[in-house]
């Protein structure tokens, strides 16, 4: 079992930014990344960034890309999203996620994933 614990959410105009946290209550083997994804109200959830532990290599969505900047601190098993140039359709609950190598290689689908934060709800008024 894994615990992740997401912070860093709020209310922010248009324009601005915020950063995200997720602390990993452990690492193993079996995990090779870590991935945000967002849900907005009446949405599916979305993949918005992943970030492998142990190389640079990094995946975006489109809609983010160039504005948000998925980043780690392999000591302190925790994951950030620095999110830059928010705009109102970014407003949604934003959660981390495990990604675990035997599901396979795709790091943009949820499916993939494992474990599972709490979510943590950002909110962007124009």
């Amino acid at each position: 079992q894994v615990q992740l614990v997401e912070s860093g959410g709020g209310l922010v105009q248009a324009g601005g930014s915020l950063r995200l946290s997720c602390a990993a209550s452990r690492r193993s083997f079996s995990n090779d990344a870590m991935g945000w994804f967002r849900q907005a109200p009446g949405k599916e959830r979305e993949f918005v960034a992943a970030i492998k532990w142990n190389t640079d290599i990094t995946y975006y969505a489109d809609s983010v890309k160039g504005r948000f900047t998925i980043s780690r601190d392999n000591a302190k098993n925790t994951v950030y999203l620095q999110m830059n140039s928010l705009k109102p359709e970014d407003t949604a609950v934003y959660y981390c996620a495990v990604h675990l190598r035997s599901y396979g290689d795709n790091y943009y689908v949820a499916s993939q994933y494992d474990y599972w934060g709490q979510g943590t709800q950002v909110t962007v008024s124009s």
